[in-house]
């Protein structure tokens, strides 16, 4: 049986005197280090420019010791809206063991760590901490000790970022990375992500409300998609076949599915399946590489939505940066590799598609 995705919804912006934490989730800003990791800008693979931050997750997985964020940037160059190129997908992990001791006392031998297996269910238990509840609080630990020493570790923490932004400009960049003035860097406005799990939407007002927008879209699209049930059985939705006007069933679909939340800016469903805006590629399977770091295969972890469109706009209002895109996929290491001492993020895959009708969601 496989889990409910989450959804993450936008709530509310940053305002700029809010400090924001590796741990924070959150839409656009600056990105937030971990501990060890080099604040370094990151270079377009097409233009050459400085990549955007678009969203950063905290999404440590309950069967691994590690703390762990992924970052995800664009370019905003009108010219490289749509190439995957033009995006990038960085994991960032650390051990608080390692925090807690000098820095020349730390392993620095380069052992590979590779995680436990886990399912989806152990990144959900935890995650209904996302948004607003991050501004004041550190992540839960996974042991009881941890809660008891909260603020020392804290303190630690806070005394890793401090030695980490005095040490960045003595970093090497890695490739396709840059040592750039940060004005010179596109942000986009930050915004908070909460949480609610998609089964917690299927509930009698809301299968009408969806419903009721279901019988727009088909005015307005000529589609003939039936109407949403509640989930039942092994909870698999069953998806009547679309008959759309312009022939996409498979957007159809998606615009079925995301009825219970129009609202929603990213799905996450680690190991699950990703919900496609248009028909993938016969091969998808193939065209995603193992990992670069352990060889191990990648799994689906999130996706942003399309309507996180309509909120990435510039903090310098006298500049527009826009993002175009139906979906964005993310996919990483099944086994969340992590070399102890590794002071960069470790790069995943990205598969972006197109909206097929980008009009509907602005």
């Amino acid at each position: 049986m496989q889990e409910s995705p989450l959804i993450g919804i936008s709530d509310g912006p940053i305002e700029k005197k809010k400090g924001t934490f590796y741990y924070t989730n959150k839409i656009g800003g600056k990105p937030d280090p971990i501990p060890g990791i080099s604040d370094a800008y990151h270079q377009c693979a097409v233009c050459d420019g400085i990549l955007g931050h678009v969203v950063q997750i905290y999404c440590p997985l309950a069967a691994s010791p590690y703390h762990r964020t992924i970052n995800v940037f664009a370019c905003p160059n009108p010219q490289c809206s749509g190439k995957p190129e033009s995006w990038k997908a960085l994991r960032s992990q650390f051990l608080e063991s390692e925090m807690k001791q000098p820095l020349a006392l730390q392993d620095m031998n380069g052992l590979q760590v590779k995680q436990a297996e886990r399912s989806a269910t152990d990144w959900c238990d935890e995650a209904d901490d996302w948004g607003m509840e991050a501004e004041n609080n550190e992540p839960e630990s996974r042991s009881q000790a941890h809660t008891d020493t909260a603020q020392p570790v804290m303190d630690s923490l806070t005394a890793g970022l401090d030695v980490s932004n005095r040490l960045q400009g003595l970093c090497l960049n890695w490739p396709g990375d840059h040592a750039v003035p940060p004005t010179a860097a596109p942000t986009f406005q930050p915004f908070y992500i909460s949480v609610v799990e998609e089964t917690d939407l299927v509930g009698h007002d809301d299968l009408q409300h969806a419903n009721k927008l279901l019988r727009e879209y088909e005015e307005r699209e000529g589609v003939a998609v039936g109407e949403i049930g509640t989930c039942e059985g092994e909870g698999a939705e069953k998806y009547e076949k679309a008959e759309a006007k312009h022939g996409d069933a498979v957007f159809s679909s998606f615009m079925k599915r995301i009825s219970l939340c129009p609202e929603q800016v990213l799905r996450y469903s680690w190991s699950g399946s990703p919900l496609f805006i248009a028909e993938p590629p016969s091969n998808m399977n193939q065209m995603v590489p193992t990992c670069a770091q352990c060889g191990s295969p990648r799994v689906f972890e999130f996706q942003l939505m399309p309507t996180l469109v309509s909120l990435i706009r510039s903090t310098d209002l006298n500049s527009e940066l826009v993002l175009e895109f139906g979906t964005v996929l993310v996919y990483t290491c099944r086994d969340s590799c992590w070399t102890s001492g590794l002071n960069a993020p470790v790069k995943e895959f990205l598969f972006v598609q197109a909206d097929p009708d980008q009009k509907l969601f602005k």
